[in-house]
């Protein structure tokens, strides 16, 4: 044994060199994700599901000799990836515009920890992927009736911000005026269906899917603040500077992501659907292609300025400090990248019949009636565009306005706002719309 004692430390210190050359071969990329969010899919969900991140570093791997190895990690909201990125524990994530503003303001007072703002995932230019949503019975009419009630919200998310800017918009006070419950927005779902809230105000999809189940009906329709608002991608300053090939990597597999979604939509829900317990017909009215949300990775001026737009009343409610948003917004790593223009087909309306793989359009909010009407095949959803805001929305769940011809919103407020400004129109129910058409 004392003689086999050297050869077998020789054996064992080799062994630990050679792991060690090893694991110093290894690139770790570790990702935020929000899955849920489908708004952000083509950086997270849909991104992940088509391992086109790792098709990417493999053939990054390749060139560099060196393996790359990707840590994802599902959160449901933006708040805890921006903690876990001050803390260097997230190299990139995904997060709405509110929550990015957040974490620039909370990295920038770490030398180490800045961010930097590389790529938009998608956006919707109304402001529609915020709404705010009450139980089915609820006695409210309009956003002005929540007075003295209790909303959920996760503070500090994109649909926190709506809630707060369309209540301060009506004169209310979001901290006097109504009760702010700080939730997860799948326990805000819950507390909603349970009757332990009266409202519930947030991000995609959480409003589609508890609307889509019966479980809830739209109140206010963040399209009517006609503010931007999107989603983008961040990443460590200090991890692209030192791994500048696995960001350009991850952006070009973003940009696979946003083309197979862009031209293949239906498969596309599909596998977000799969992947998240999401009812496929809610992924659809967001991600179709003339869904609530246009994926495009390009950091559009508009959007940019949308972000300038939102400091200030940021800073109004102790949302954030200072922000430098110059040093936040980086453009030069998509530059370099070939993004391809956004292309949204024009039509009024869409059915997704049972059985089908694909919908059918409809040139009017009438044929779109006339085509379910006339069809002997089940529908499994129907989306039609708000005659005021353009939200695409579920045509059984809208308020249809008849007189000279049926015009839909996907709000009563906005139902009875027309109703009221033309003599002789009436709210009809779907099922009557159905037979005027």
């Amino acid at each position: 044994m004392r003689r086999a004692w050297p050869a077998l430390l020789l054996a064992l210190l080799s062994a630990c060199s050679v792991a060690s050359g090893a694991a110093s071969n290894v690139v770790t990329v570790v990702v935020g994700y929000q899955s849920k969010t489908i708004n952000t899919v083509t950086a997270g969900t849909l991104l992940r599901a088509q391992g086109y991140l790792e098709q990417r570093l493999s053939e990054l791997g390749r060139r560099t000799g060196k393996a790359y190895r990707v840590d994802w990690q599902d959160y449901s909201t933006g708040a805890p990836i921006t903690a876990q990125m001050v803390a260097g524990k997230i190299d990139i994530g995904s997060m709405g515009d509110f929550p990015l503003l957040i974490n620039a303001s909370r990295t920038q007072e770490f030398g180490d920890g800045r961010t930097a703002l590389v790529s938009a995932t998608g956006y919707n230019l109304r402001g529609a992927l915020n709404m705010v949503v009450v139980p089915s019975s609820s006695p409210a009419h309009s956003l002005a009736d929540l007075r003295g009630k209790r909303i959920s919200t996760s503070i500090g998310s994109a649909g926190n911000g709506t809630t707060v800017r369309a209540l301060s918009g009506l004169g209310l006070d979001p901290d006097r005026d109504v009760q702010m419950i700080n939730q997860d927005p799948a326990v805000g779902a819950s507390a909603l269906r349970a009757g332990a809230v009266d409202a519930l105000g947030q991000f995609v999809a959480w409003p589609g899917q508890l609307v889509f189940a019966g479980q809830a009906r739209l109140l206010y329709d963040g399209a009517a603040l006609n503010l931007p608002t999107w989603h983008g991608v961040v990443v460590r300053q200090k991890y692209a500077a030192s791994n500048p090939d696995v960001v350009q990597a991850f952006l070009q597999a973003q940009l696979d992501a946003t083309a197979f979604l862009n031209a293949h939509p239906m498969a596309a829900a599909q596998k977000v659907a799969a992947a998240t317990g999401l009812a496929p017909e809610v992924v659809y009215l967001y991600n179709g292609p003339n869904g609530l949300v246009t994926f495009d990775p390009t950091l559009r001026p508009d959007l940019i300025s949308a972000l300038q737009k939102d400091i200030p009343f940021l800073r109004s409610i102790g949302g954030i400090k200072g922000l430098d948003l110059s040093s936040f917004v980086d453009t030069k790593p998509l530059s370099s990248l070939a993004v391809p223009s956004v292309h949204r087909p024009v039509n009024a309306g869409e059915v997704w019949f049972a059985g089908d793989s694909s919908t059918v359009t409809a040139s009017s909010p009438d044929a779109l009636l006339r085509l379910i009407r006339d069809s002997s095949k089940k529908v499994r959803a129907a989306y039609v565009d708000d005659a005021l805001t353009g939200t695409r929305w579920f045509a059984d769940k809208s308020y249809w306005v008849h007189g000279n011809g049926l015009r839909p919103f996907d709000t009563e407020a906005e139902a009875r706002a027309y109703v009221s400004a033309h003599p002789g129109s009436r709210i009809v129910d779907y099922p009557t719309a159905v037979r005027l058409a």
